[in-house]
């Protein structure tokens, strides 16, 4: 009988808390859409004698919103988020071209809005011999990570000038599809990533602009460690935004560890066979590398 009421008591206690969960009301708050969405374009220099800016080929983007968590920026099929609205591009293709960037605001349960907006841009530069040199040898020229190096590797906020934030050891990612890749300049401005199979990078860039997951798990930091990926060819530039050595690619080349954004890269240092480079990645963070020529 004792057993009998301890087994009544618990059925009772059940019933109850199935009564009380069916009986929750679960509010979600209110789904709104983002309104009013605006984007304006500040090249950098641009008055009335240069209607297209001062040759830098540096835009200033900024979006506002009604009803806004945050915007993301679309450029040559690479994103960049931005959580405060704003944008900086450094156009680096010489001459006066036109960019197509898309901005999308998102809301409360993903809602979105979005607007397209162009800009002509003048990029006027002539890099020194001596960086054309060094990156192609006047011909072609192979560079690799430098893996033994503390620091080829690393991350820091997107305006620092170092990875203060984590600084691989050496040969810290030794295993993954990144130390046996190879980036080939060539002189007339194509350029050949050598993937030897698989790359190395942050899962959501990897997934979005090479073509899915491809079956692989993502690492407890949402990295592809081996991310199966061909061998690919595009072109590189080179610019100087407000005096800054930059190195840009056309479409999806990048530095040894794939971040996405813009797939411009501000040359930090350099000598005639090493030099030290930093991009803003698609999460906003500024992504280190330390490269050395064969």
């Amino acid at each position: 009988m004792k057993n009998f009421k301890n087994l009544t008591g618990l059925f009772l206690l059940l019933s109850l808390l199935f009564i009380s969960c069916d009986n929750t009301d679960y509010d979600f708050g209110p789904i709104t859409s983002p309104t009013n969405l605006q984007v304006t374009a500040n090249i950098v220099g641009q008055d009335a004698d240069n209607p297209f800016g001062d040759g830098t080929g540096t835009v200033n983007f900024t979006a506002t919103a009604d009803n806004v968590i945050n915007y993301k920026y679309i450029y040559n099929g690479s994103e960049s988020m931005a959580p405060a609205g704003t944008k900086t591009y450094n156009f680096g293709v010489t001459g006066t071209h036109t960019y197509s960037v898309t901005i999308i605001a998102t809301g409360t349960a993903g809602t979105t809005a979005s607007k397209t907006i162009e800009v002509e841009v003048l990029a006027v530069y002539t890099p020194p011999a001596d960086l054309l040199t060094m990156l192609t040898a006047d011909s072609s020229r192979t560079w690799r990570i430098k893996a033994e190096a503390t620091g080829h590797f690393g991350v820091g906020p997107a305006n620092s000038l170092e990875p203060i934030w984590w600084a691989a050891n050496p040969n810290d990612k030794a295993g993954l599809g990144a130390y046996d890749d190879k980036m080939i300049f060539n002189v007339d401005g194509s350029f050949t990533y050598v993937t030897n199979g698989t790359v190395f990078g942050q899962s959501g860039p990897l997934s979005q602009d090479f073509g899915g997951d491809k079956g692989m798990t993502a690492n407890g930091n949402n990295e592809f460690e081996n991310y199966p990926l061909d061998d690919f060819s595009e072109s590189w530039s080179l610019s100087a935004p407000g005096g800054v050595e930059t190195l840009t690619f056309s479409d999806k080349g990048y530095h040894g560890f794939y971040v996405g954004g813009d797939h411009s890269y501000t040359i930090l240092a350099r000598s005639a066979n090493e030099m030290s480079l930093k991009t803003v990645g698609a999460d906003g963070n500024g992504w280190f590398v330390i490269l050395i020529a064969e």
